[in-house]
């Protein structure tokens, strides 16, 4: 399972890290740190037939080009549609999730202060969206 984490916060990446780390997560984690690379990287990966991740976490408040614009951009494009694309973001506000829904984010998630809480909340969107696709790789 390839992992596309679109995040600015280095603490929030190592954190991310970390608790992917703790559930056994074996695939591939790419990071993007601002909306701009994000959809340049990809484009390249439409453009020159790459491997696409098998789901996008999104960080809302990014530099350059901003998460809903980066969700808007990659749900309107064919060949990045389908990528399931989960919000995670710190942001409880109703009129993010509002958005989020309506440009078809896949889920929206607060960002929990609690490490523990983390991880199961990353334990059970990756468990989730794992079986979801039908792959045999399970998450511990």
């Amino acid at each position: 399972m390839r992992i596309l984490l679109i995040e600015d916060n280095p603490a929030d990446i190592l954190l991310a890290r970390e608790a992917l780390k703790e559930i056994g997560f074996n695939g591939q984690l790419l990071v993007e740190t601002d909306g701009l690379s994000a959809l340049k990287y990809l484009d390249q990966l439409a453009t020159n037939g790459g491997l696409f991740p098998d789901l996008i976490l999104l960080d809302l408040n990014l530099p350059k080009v901003d998460g809903l614009e980066v969700l808007k951009m990659i749900k309107e494009s064919s060949e990045l549609q389908s990528i399931p694309t989960v919000v995670l973001s710190t942001s409880d506000d109703s009129m993010d999730m509002k958005k989020s829904r309506k440009l078809n984010a896949n889920n929206y998630l607060v960002k929990p202060l609690d490490f523990a809480e983390f991880i199961d909340m990353l334990r059970g969107t990756l468990t989730h969206w794992d079986s979801d696709q039908g792959r045999s790789q399970r998450v511990a």
